[in-house]
């Protein structure tokens, strides 16, 4: 009883007072009466308006037409609106075909592409093994599934049972199986002289970590060497989750046993077809011609080859203390009635009705996608956020995320991106920079640099190389020579050719040790441990590498083409066109004529072709282009 009491006054939760917010029920909450409900167009935008009217605010004005396209299109593909996209849209920027424009985005490819790369993330998805050696890993497969599983809006609590414990389900199928590679993604040392089962716990560790911050939103990891002070996670609660991932076959093994051997993706719907007709010996010939790849994935030991779990004294693995049994944090909700104690019912139990926080960790996520920042004050919940979160809008979105759209991330996504909030103009105004300068009133949309992969990409985008190619092997852009001069190096950079030169930045490889040089000056994580939150500054460094990269230089010189080509017959017009394909406005007179003594410089120098190819590498990397705005 008196550790109980303990659990909860350190979880902040006592008899005399209310659960800390992130404990708190999740309940519907009721909708404020703002002054003025006709600017709301949905429920979300009326907690917003009631906090920006308490703080004697107004909304801003809606966006134009143009900068909410482009806008949208990012936030929801990862790429800018074509030409022809954008040409539509302005025709008839009207309420009805926004919402037309945001169904025909959701419902793209790309969609699952933009998503994917955000999840990955947090996934610690990459195609090497980690460490000193950090030799090459096939995984790829996983990452196409997720690409899947977004395009699919598959449910997230279905998403969060599959990857976690797909191997655990009834018959599970070969893409439940790939989904379990989320925590085989962990990192594996064969370097000589090392401890294959230290390197095993170690990555234990990391799934237990991974899970508690992707989830729940908490880093677990100081209760593994003692009783957490602030969050009242205790030692043992910890080993009791560590114990759910203890009993897996993966041993830290080279080879990444255990392995499933299968079909890729892209061809799955050619080896139906043939299945299908499987007593014709072309079928049969033509089946085993296609090749299979292998993904890592989880595999419980059979019971008389499980372990036994022990708390870590201090937590060093050398000195196993006391035996503990798969449990949740006991000052958390119970486990569901009947879920077995093994990892499928750790996973039913991040997705339970009774769970009120893994609704809120993910749709803080999300809202910051859009916004720039989470609705708390920070990417984890704790202590400090109590007075700087908008508890109403936190539970209105997860509670329609959770409760009435069935963890459908595409219908919160719609939610968040059809709302008055969301469409506001980002114009900072001296009022706002003086009242609320870092936005968290929401009462403008949010100016912040794009990530990595959208740079990247845009650029492909608008100089028309980018591939739409999906799914498959990792691909090589032209990166920089020297870059993988390692003591251990059994993999070589060969640069891809054809269009895999130009896919998007989602598939190119990603080495830990080295992570492509382009987008790592802007930013990327090298996934050697979870990321939930990405930093996002500019520097000399990036602005050096996105005018000077090879692939940089190739779409600012086909970009230039494009202009020569489409943008008809004059110096203006054709400096216009490349704007406007990037930023779906027309330029002010005064950018034009700045762009235009840009060429002229050049000019003097070089030929028309190359000229243009110095304005148009300057049109990607105007402040404007690099700006979710």
């Amino acid at each position: 009883m008196l550790r109980r009491l303990f659990l909860l006054l350190l979880a902040g939760v006592c008899a005399a007072e209310e659960p800390h917010l992130r404990y708190r029920e999740l309940v519907k909450p009721a909708p404020p009466t703002p002054a003025d409900a006709r600017w709301c167009r949905n429920e979300l935008d009326r907690f917003v308006l009631d906090r920006i009217e308490q703080a004697g605010l107004y909304p801003s004005p809606p966006s134009d037409a143009g900068t909410l396209l482009r806008r949208v299109s990012l936030d929801l593909t990862g790429l800018p609106p074509t030409r022809e996209e954008a040409a539509d849209f302005l025709r008839d920027p009207s309420p009805a075909q926004y919402e037309r424009t945001v169904d025909r985005l959701l419902a793209s490819p790309r969609f699952g592409e933009r998503w994917a790369a955000w999840w990955l993330d947090a996934a610690r998805y990459a195609d090497t093994q980690g460490y000193e050696k950090d030799n090459l890993r096939v995984a790829w497969s996983y990452r196409d599934w997720v690409i899947q599983a977004f395009n699919d809006d598959q449910p997230f609590d279905r998403f969060t049972i599959e990857q976690l414990a797909g191997d655990l389900l009834p018959k599970p199928t070969p893409r439940q199986l790939t989904a379990t590679a989320f925590h085989r993604n962990t990192m594996t040392n064969t370097e000589g002289g090392t401890n294959a089962e230290e390197f095993r716990i170690k990555a234990v560790l990391d799934r237990v970590n991974t899970t508690a911050q992707v989830w729940l939103g908490t880093t677990l990891a100081c209760a593994q060497c003692h009783d957490h002070p602030n969050n009242g996670f205790t030692q043992r609660d910890y080993f009791g989750f560590f114990a759910f991932f203890n009993n897996t076959e993966d041993a830290n093994d080279a080879d990444d046993r255990p392995l499933l051997t299968h079909y890729p993706l892209q061809e799955e719907a050619r080896v139906a077809e043939l299945e299908a007709d499987a007593g014709s010996a072309e079928a049969r010939r033509q089946l085993e011609e296609i090749p299979t790849t292998t993904v890592p994935i989880m595999r419980e030991l059979p019971a008389e080859r499980a372990r036994t779990t022990h708390l870590f004294r201090r937590g060093n693995w050398l000195e196993p203390g006391e035996a503990i049994a798969p449990a949740t944090p006991a000052a958390l909700w119970a486990m569901p009635q009947g879920a077995p104690r093994n990892r499928l019912g750790l996973a039913q139990w991040l997705v339970a009705p009774e769970n009120p926080v893994t609704p809120r960790v993910i749709v803080n996520r999300v809202w910051a996608q859009f916004f720039g920042r989470e609705i708390t004050a920070a990417d984890e919940f704790g202590p400090s956020d109590e007075e700087l979160i908008d508890p109403g809008l936190l539970d209105q979105l997860a509670w329609s995320f959770a409760r009435e759209g069935g963890w459908s991330l595409k219908k919160l996504m719609r939610e968040i991106v059809l709302s008055a909030t969301y469409r506001q103009s980002s114009r900072l105004t001296d009022e706002l920079r003086v009242r609320d300068p870092q936005n968290r009133l929401c009462a403008r949309a949010s100016r912040f640099r794009l990530p990595a992969e959208m740079l990247r990409d845009q650029a492909l985008a608008a100089s028309g190389l980018l591939s739409a190619k999906m799914y498959g092997r990792s691909v090589m852009p032209p990166q920089p020579e020297g870059q993988w001069q390692v003591v251990y190096n059994i993999q070589r950079w060969t640069v891809s050719r054809g269009e895999d030169a130009f896919r998007r930045s989602l598939y190119t490889f990603w080495r830990r040790t080295s992570p492509f040089p382009a987008l790592a000056s802007l930013d990327v994580p090298t996934r050697e441990s979870c990321t939930t939150r990405r930093s996002s500054v500019t520097t000399p460094l990036a602005a050096l590498a996105m005018l000077n990269d090879a692939t940089a230089a190739a779409a600012a010189q086909a970009l230039a083409g494009r202009m020569m080509r489409e943008g008809g017959t004059t110096t203006e017009s054709r400096l216009a066109f490349g704007y406007e394909l990037l930023l779906c406005e027309k330029p002010s007179a005064s950018t034009l004529e700045a762009l235009r003594t840009v060429y002229e410089q050049a000019r003097a120098k070089l030929s028309e072709e190359a000229a243009f190819g110095v304005a148009a590498n300057v049109l990607l990397n105007l402040d404007a282009a690099w700006m979710h705005e």
